[in-house]
């Protein structure tokens, strides 16, 4: 258009000078303006033609040149027309006209052309020459000066040209930097896992990406500038999963947040999805909202804390959640009075279920067990203690008579025959419990009381029940003061041994003599061996008193008669690593003892735990010289296995074998197949426990034992008795030769 209106303008200039001056030159001028501008709309639909993309910097320049030349070629027409004008025509009119259009046309370049400094250049170039060579040829004084003052308008106009076009590329290399960096802003802002929206002083949506809204599924991004914050999401509470109530929750965790009362916030919604909300304040007023999908974090923590709330075996609460939810209840009930209850459950003899049937049959039993207590227990609150003991809170009675028999019908009803991968268990569970006023509670003390009414239970008979009575404070107050003291007498080695000989069957000869600890109590007396080796087993001291013991035996052992060997009892935890190892090793040294002359004698209960690792323990010392027998034979489970798969060399069989074998027998028959099965095993036979002359002539008469130990011959006796039984028995059998022979 500024193209159209110039060639009217020149047009019409040069036709108004030939009308004027009758100078058919500015005739042709007019058509030369016309073909110029033909030309260059020609050009320039040519160009609006070609791609632009596929341009290469050869082919611009070219461009470049012929735009450049088509415009040149209208400031010279305007220059020649003003300088004809000024030598030629003398004609005021002529002049001022052409002079002023081109003039013009050369302030006009300043707006057009400043995408090249050579357009400007060669435009007023062909514009003032001219003009300024045509007034000095008129040997004007005053034109000539006049013409001179074009050099410095040529020279300003430059300059504009030149400021214009660099202002105008400044800021077209601005505007593209700032499209990039838009583009790139908007690509990161889209593609960040976050959720984000930026919001003004009155809380209208300013910016917001894609993730925002996926994760509140509150429609497009665009479609939610200069939206209130809250209208749009309690539109999305409207159209998707968001609870009505939380649109308002969302604005004023916002607001805490941004006010820093809040660091950062967790809100839960529907379909498990669970969004971290953190905020800060802009310094406009706004302020910056951004959250993640935490679901799965959230639910990794919620899986963790269940593991370490709960028992992965049979889901219930451990003891610390247990003692959790018991405070939990009592803090949700603080006002209400009446009696609670607190209970303790232990599986009878579960170890041996294990040992049989295996640790998964018996995982599978405890399952069964807990879902029953569980389905029994009703509003009670239920725990697993550990291993084989579950623990149940009883919330408030009327009166402890209701609640003393609720604990009783729960306990009654989870007795019973239980159905496990295909195996029928008759399971009994022993309970201990305690109730007492609420005001009164504390758990810790709850459960000791409990446990000491367990203990009481258990010590009576199998599967029974005891409630706490106060008596059994006392008594549980003296057992640890008995532990007290029986610590201390083992450090200060306070024991002492006495020792029950086992004789030949014929009474011939002592060929053994068993270690048995004894302990005299400062002020009790003498302490039953079953009651402190028990304490000591509870106590984790068991391994010292073995240690006192084969110290001591092995020393005494030395004064006696060098056929005379001493026996020592190994408990379990003896046998539970290779420490014994050194520990009979050093007894030996010490004492000077043959290892020959060394019995240890292992109970069935050592084997249940780690029978590899104890197997392993027993060859080693059995290598050694050391005699190994199995104490106390016929009383555990599986005993007969154990004769072919051990590293033994005597089997000495309990007392219960022997006691009826006069007046039943049956019981002769089951003790001769005993003792008949462990000679073809090449194993020695001590028969224990045989107190009456009757016994050990029924004994003598079927050739049942190798070595007989029990009151028939001797009680247990100080170390020094040994020697003088042999020696007894020496002088007797001499005396009986004498008499023969008299």
């Amino acid at each position: 258009m500024t193209l159209l209106v110039g060639v009217i303008v020149h047009v019409a200039t040069c036709l108004a000078v030939a009308a004027k001056t009758q100078y058919s030159v500015y005739i042709l001028l007019s058509v030369a303006f016309l073909l110029v501008f033909g030309a260059r709309m020609a050009i320039f639909r040519q160009f609006d033609r070609v791609d632009k993309q596929s341009l290469s910097h050869a082919g611009i320049e070219r461009w470049e040149r012929i735009l450049v030349a088509s415009g040149a070629c209208t400031t010279a027409l305007l220059g020649f027309a003003s300088g004809y004008a000024i030598f030629v025509v003398h004609d005021s009119f002529a002049e001022l006209a052409c002079i002023s259009v081109t003039m013009a046309t050369m302030v006009s370049v300043v707006g057009r052309n400043y995408g090249s400094r050579f357009a400007v250049d060669l435009q007023t170039f062909f514009c003032c020459l001219p003009m300024i060579i045509c007034s000095l040829l008129a040997m004007d004084f005053y034109r000539g000066v006049l013409s001179i003052f074009l050099i410095p308008f040529w020279l300003t106009t430059r300059a504009m040209a030149n400021g214009v076009r660099e202002f105008l590329y400044e800021n077209v290399i601005a505007r593209r930097e700032i499209t990039i960096i838009a583009d790139r802003f908007d690509t990161a802002l889209n593609n960040m896992p976050h959720g984000l929206v930026m919001v003004d002083a009155e809380n209208r949506v300013q910016v917001i990406n894609r993730k925002a809204c996926e994760l509140l599924k509150i429609g497009a991004p665009e479609r939610l500038k200069d939206r209130d914050l809250g209208a749009v999401l309690r539109y999305g509470a409207r159209h998707s999963f968001m609870d009505a109530s939380q649109p308002e929750l969302i604005l004023r965790q916002l607001t805490q947040v941004a006010e820093g009362s809040l660091s950062r916030t967790l809100i839960h919604f529907p379909e498990s999805l669970s969004l971290e909300f953190s905020a800060s304040r802009r310094a406009d007023g706004g302020a910056v909202l951004i959250f993640e999908d935490v679901s799965s974090r959230v639910k990794a923590e919620q899986k963790i804390m269940h593991m370490v709330r709960f028992g992965a075996l049979t889901g219930l609460p451990n003891r610390q959640y247990f003692g959790q939810l018991v405070q939990e209840y009592l803090a949700k009930h603080p006002r209400k009075s009446g009696p609670l209850g607190f209970m303790v459950l232990d599986i009878d003899e579960f170890k041996h279920v294990n040992d049989m049937r295996g640790h998964v049959t018996g995982d599978h039993l405890l399952c069964a067990i807990a879902a029953r207590i569980k389905q029994a227990s009703g509003n009670a609150i239920l725990g697993r203690l550990m291993g084989d003991q579950f623990i149940l809170f009883f919330p408030h009675a009327k009166q402890p008579t209701s609640l003393d028999l609720e604990i009783r019908r729960v306990h009654a009803s989870i007795q019973g025959n239980y159905e496990v991968d295909e195996l029928t268990f008759l399971v009994s569970l022993s309970a201990g419990y305690a109730i007492l006023e609420s005001d009164a509670f504390a758990l810790d003390e709850w459960s000791v009381k409990a446990d000491l009414a367990l203990f009481e239970s258990k010590s009576r008979f199998k599967g029974g029940i005891s409630g706490f009575e106060r008596e059994m404070d006392g008594r549980y107050i003296e057992q640890q003061k008995l532990k007290a003291d029986l610590r201390d007498a083992v450090s200060a080695q306070a024991l002492h041994l006495a020792f029950q000989p086992m004789f030949r069957a014929d009474g011939a000869r002592i060929e053994c003599a068993e270690a048995l600890a004894r302990w005299v109590h400062p002020e009790k007396g003498s302490i039953p061996p079953d009651v402190f080796i028990r304490l000591a087993e509870d106590m984790g001291i068991i391994s010292d008193i073995t240690r006192f013991v084969l110290f001591k035996a092995c020393s005494e052992c030395m004064t006696w008669p060098e056929h005379i060997a001493v026996s020592v009892n190994l408990s379990a935890r003896d046998l539970r690593n290779a420490d014994i190892l050194s520990v009979v090793a050093d007894a030996l040294a010490h004492s000077g003892l043959d290892a020959a002359r060394l019995h240890l004698e292992v109970t069935e209960s050592c084997l249940i735990d780690e029978p590899a690792a104890v197997r392993a323990i027993l060859a080693e010392l059995r290598s050694r010289g050391i005699t190994i027998a199995i104490d106390d034979f016929g009383t555990g489970f599986s005993s007969l296995s154990y004769l072919d798969t051990l590293p033994l060399d005597i089997v000495k069989i309990d007392r219960s074998f022997v006691r009826n074998i006069v007046e039943d027998a049956r019981r002769l028959k089951l003790l001769r197949g005993t003792v008949n099965l462990a000679r073809e095993l090449g194993l020695k036979i001590v028969i224990e426990g045989v107190e009456t002359e009757e016994q050990l002539t029924l004994l003598n008469k079927h050739r049942s034992a190798d070595l007989v130990q029990g009151y028939v011959f001797s009680p247990p006796v100080p170390s020094q008795n040994i020697r003088l039984l042999q020696e007894g028995i020496g002088r007797r059998t001499v005396q009986r030769r004498r008499n023969k022979v008299a």
